[in-house]
């Protein structure tokens, strides 16, 4: 009997999908986040769990923008207006402020040496940075050379941040700046959510890994160690599971195992429609199955759905195809959004750059494309030349890829949507939405 194949799904409708599987799932008991208290000083790439209100000002005095004289600036007003120096103004020192320290009141026809940061004296208005000034140290006083505005050289106490403001929201990926905020406000520890654990297995008779033999008729396991990496670059706890041989028995035991100690099982390879292809009859028997077969290239053969475990509780589970840069590829358009929900952030697709073309593409397909590229030093946006989705060292070279539409040509000068390889790993907003429009 034949085998009624269904079309091939948009990737549109497959992102759709995908988020509200995945919301659905962290919204259910079976996948509640856990969360953890952690060192501000470890948190890097950690998804803050509750939003960060901070407790004091920043600066929480005001303080001297740089180094140079704390004054009143009406002492001052009339240094400099003929231009001449005559006309400039001397003021006595009457102290010096370093940062750290907190000064005495500056009295009305005196000026206080004053350091970069330090606390701003009571009764002083205005910092005049050294530059504009020549002192006499013999003397024990500073000749000021220009007019002085109130307030020039002050940054106000909460500028920065006030009392009572949230400064970093929930759901925020923590970078090395909002470590620094955190630690501004001085926030020690950090509620963050646990890393997703992602379970990776492969599957192929043929796999062989680096440093063994390499008998005819196989390869060494590049997935292995591409999958891991991406999973590893998204901040999810990667954990290598092995390569799984072309049995269906042996697929069926290695998904129940993944299930139990997984967030998320992605696999590469087994997800085509051939005999020694198991993967798809497996996650059926051990769970149950949403879609696959998409209408992309490279990346066409895709499964997911989700995995039973022993207390009722589900995995979800992603089948990547076998071909390293289609399994590269839909991790980064598929498998890295539904992380970042598991992982505590909300749903996410990269934003594309709108750029000019140095390239054919004369051949248009009817699946939407995504092809390696790069910018060149004129800022255009040039192709690798072998888009084969077994060339891995097209992903190397690249950094990024271009989306092409369905039935769309390209040449030279024509723009682009481009997509840099940071938003396919890390989008920068979770507002942003890429679709076929």
């Amino acid at each position: 009997m034949a085998t009624a194949f269904k079309p091939l799904m948009p990737l549109d409708e497959a992102w759709s999908n995908l988020r509200a599987a995945v919301e659905q799932h962290v919204a259910g008991a079976q996948g509640q986040r856990q969360t953890e208290s952690v060192s501000s000083f470890e948190a890097l790439g950690r998804v803050l769990a509750q939003a960060m209100v901070s407790s004091v000002d920043v600066p929480p005095l005001d303080n001297s923008a740089m180094d140079g004289y704390a004054v009143r600036a009406a002492d001052l007003a009339q240094a400099g207006q003929a231009g001449a120096a005559a006309d400039a103004v001397s003021l006595p020192q009457a102290q010096r402020i370093a940062a750290g320290q907190v000064g005495a009141a500056l009295q009305a026809g005196q000026c206080a040496r004053i350091f970069t940061g330090a606390p701003v004296p009571e009764g002083a208005d205005a910092v005049v940075m050294q530059e504009h000034t020549t002192a006499d140290a013999a003397a024990g006083a500073v000749r000021f050379n220009e007019p002085v505005l109130a307030g020039q050289n002050i940054r106000r106490r909460g500028e920065d941040i006030a009392q009572g403001q949230t400064v970093l929201q929930a759901g925020l990926r923590l970078t090395a700046a909002g470590l620094g905020v955190a630690a501004s406000v001085g926030a020690a520890d950090l509620s963050v959510f646990q890393r997703p654990r992602v379970g990776i297995l492969t599957t192929g008779n043929e796999l062989v890994m680096p440093g063994q033999p390499l008998p005819a008729g196989a390869i060494y396991n590049s997935n292995r160690h591409t999958l891991r990496g991406l999973a590893q670059a998204c901040g999810a706890d990667a954990q290598d599971l092995g390569i799984v041989p072309d049995k269906l028995e042996a697929t069926r035991e290695a998904l129940r195992q993944a299930a139990e100690t997984s967030d998320l099982v992605i696999s590469s390879g087994g997800v085509s429609v051939g005999e020694e292809d198991h993967l798809r009859n497996a996650v059926l028997a051990e769970g149950g199955l949403d879609f696959w077969a998409l209408a992309i290239k490279p990346g066409k053969p895709f499964v997911f759905g989700w995995l039973q475990r022993a207390d009722g509780s589900r995995a979800l589970y992603m089948g990547l195809p076998g071909n390293p840069v289609a399994s590269y590829v839909t991790f980064l358009l598929l498998a890295r959004p539904v992380l970042a929900v598991l992982a505590g952030e909300p749903w996410a697709l990269p934003q594309a750059l709108s750029l000019v073309a140095e390239f054919s593409w004369p051949k248009a397909d009817k699946r939407r494309e995504f092809a390696r590229a790069r910018l060149n030093a004129e800022g255009r946006v040039t192709l690798y030349p072998n888009q084969g989705s077994g060339v891995l060292t097209s992903a190397v070279w690249a950094d990024g890829l271009i989306d092409l539409l369905p039935g769309q040509t390209v040449q030279p000068g024509d723009t682009v949507a481009y997509l840099p390889l940071p938003e396919l790993l890390q989008p920068a907003s979770g507002a942003r939405q890429l679709t076929a429009g």
